[in-house]
């Protein structure tokens, strides 16, 4: 062992915190550079006394301290009484220093790993905050626009309730756990989904997301809000614009058709000689949020039937006959 803080200090082991106290006070006094003058010797003498001190003055330092003092005296007495051989065979349970004197202890080191495990204890009890979680729903775009609620199933894992993430209560492996120091837990939200909402919001549930560890703030919960894509009604803003079909023959003589926007169906006029593509405007027909309302704009899409009958073949036959477009036998190519 490199020093014996007892023989330092010139007091016994079984002395009192007190009898310590006087010795150190009457070395300290002795030694001190002032007295004793700066040459290394009183200086290094000096330094000894008081890291004596700082160890046998604490009870919890003092205790390791005899803890390590007596195995090392137990050690060094085995030791002496054995032959080289069985020195060797004991080198597991003790070192040996560098003059082959027996064991050899450095109580510096020891300290500062206690002290680093202490801190990194303390450091395992301080408040964590949970994790967040994250998760994904999926919505109609009348949903969006009008509001909605959707519950929401999910799997949590968290810190074990029982354990508090310990893995162990007195001693014993939890059981709830056992021994993973996390569950997991069923859970279902019910979550309000606002009118208006915008594809890839994200909706804040404050607390609702892992345990906090050693008494910390749960995490949160955020759900991303997808809007499901609907290629014939689509939002932009307050505006609405929605696709429909009619047939050719309703796009060449104008017709009548019903169309809604969530909340109210309009009739709709198509004027005749409606081309695919073309646009009507319904001012004042759209979304209406914060005192504020937006238009529908119907985009008109002219379909082809798949199935015709003989009649209407004929009929389209005839039609191509007489066909304004058809300029010399050669199918109008889009000018005049």
């Amino acid at each position: 062992m490199d020093k014996d803080y007892y023989k330092i200090l010139g007091v016994l082991e079984s002395d009192s915190a007190d009898n310590i106290k006087t010795a150190y006070r009457n070395l300290a006094r002795k030694w001190h550079p002032d007295i004793a003058g700066n040459d290394d010797n009183a200086i290094l003498r000096f330094k000894e006394i008081n890291e004596a001190y700082e160890i046998l003055s604490d009870k919890y330092k003092r205790a390791e301290y005899d803890k390590v003092r007596r195995f090392y005296n137990y050690a060094r007495s085995g030791s002496s009484n054995s032959d080289t051989s069985k020195s060797e065979n004991k080198t597991s349970s003790y070192t040996t220093s560098p003059d082959n004197k027996g064991f050899s202890f450095n109580w510096s080191d020891f300290i500062q790993k206690k002290q680093q495990k202490s801190a990194e204890r303390k450091e395992n009890n301080v408040p964590k905050r949970g994790k967040n979680i994250y998760a994904e729903v999926e919505i109609t775009i009348l949903e969006a626009v009008q509001g909605t609620e959707k519950i929401i199933n999910l799997l949590q894992t968290g810190v074990c309730p029982k354990c508090g993430g310990r893995k162990f209560i007195n001693g014993t492996l939890c059981q709830f756990c056992k021994g993973k120091g996390e569950s997991v837990q069923h859970k279902k939200f019910t979550v309000k989904i606002p009118a208006g909402i915008k594809n890839g919001s994200k909706i804040r549930l404050a607390g609702e997301g892992e345990s906090g560890i050693n008494g910390g703030m749960n995490g949160d919960l955020f759900i991303q809000v997808n809007i499901k894509e609907d290629l014939r009604c689509k939002t932009d803003g307050l505006n609405i614009t929605k696709t429909i079909t009619i047939a050719p023959h309703q796009a060449v003589l104008g017709c009548t058709v019903e169309v809604n926007n969530f909340e109210q169906t309009y009739s709709v006029k198509i004027p005749p000689q409606t081309h695919s593509g073309q646009k009507i405007r319904l001012s004042g027909c759209g979304i209406v949020q914060n005192n504020k309302i937006g238009d529908m704009i119907i985009v008109v899409e002219i379909n082809i039937p798949k199935n015709l009958s003989n009649e209407e073949i004929e009929l389209y036959e005839r039609l191509a006959e007489i066909s304004s477009l058809k300029r010399n036998g050669n199918i109008y190519d889009g000018q005049n």
